[in-house]
């Protein structure tokens, strides 16, 4: 029970950081949504949304295995 508290405690303080400071957020986005940019004009947004789902699935999966 206690992991899932910890995972909502920083939940929370992310949200709160978003919404407090969202120019460390848009810092924090810009490499990806720069190579997003470039991928979706070298090729076509097909191509970019595929290495988009493929970064989300990565975050997850790499999130998952460092717990």
């Amino acid at each position: 029970m206690a992991g899932k508290d910890i995972d909502r405690i920083r939940a929370r303080s992310a949200w709160e950081t978003v919404k407090e400071s969202p120019v460390i957020t848009a810092i924090a986005v810009a490499p990806v949504v720069l190579v997003l940019g470039v991928v979706w004009a070298l090729t076509n947004g097909f191509v970019a949304l595929v290495l988009l789902a493929l970064l989300g699935v990565g975050i997850v999966v790499g999130g998952k295995l460092l717990k």
